[in-house]
């Protein structure tokens, strides 16, 4: 079953993977380059990789100095978020998700974020607007 979303861009682009929601805003310098796995104990996330997903989380969290360079060190490993859907953005995410050319968008339909669940597939177009979510059947 597919259902799609309204969304408004942020960094366009294309992506499509698996659906990782983290309820807990995230600094992306507490994320192994090596991996993509996050190591931020007592993180709603700790031990889990966001390599490849399509990352849905509420906001960014440290300086502008760690969050960049943790965005930019996950890129140069091929370990970063293959989109991000983040419902409070800031400049400092904004920016590096343009320049690393990693898709972003916010002002997501309310109903994605009740209806959407981890391992669905979300297929996201940033420059026209849309996610289209294919839903996981255990």
């Amino acid at each position: 079953m597919e259902k799609t979303y309204g969304c408004h861009k942020i960094s366009e682009g294309k992506a499509e993977g698996e659906a990782l929601f983290s309820t807990d805003a995230l600094c992306f310098y507490l994320v192994n380059p090596e991996s993509g796995v996050v190591i931020e104990k007592n993180h709603c996330l700790y031990g889990q990789c966001i390599s490849g997903k399509i990352l849905i989380f509420p906001n960014g969290k440290g300086s502008s100095v760690v969050q960049a360079d943790g965005m930019y060190q996950l890129k140069m490993k091929g370990t970063e978020p293959k989109a991000m859907i983040i419902q409070n953005p800031d400049t400092t995410l904004v920016a590096s998700a343009i320049i690393m050319e990693t898709p972003m968008v916010d002002h997501v339909d309310e109903a994605f974020y009740k209806e959407v669940k981890n391992g669905d597939t979300v297929r996201v177009d940033a420059s026209c607007g849309t996610l289209v979510v294919e839903k996981f059947e255990s």
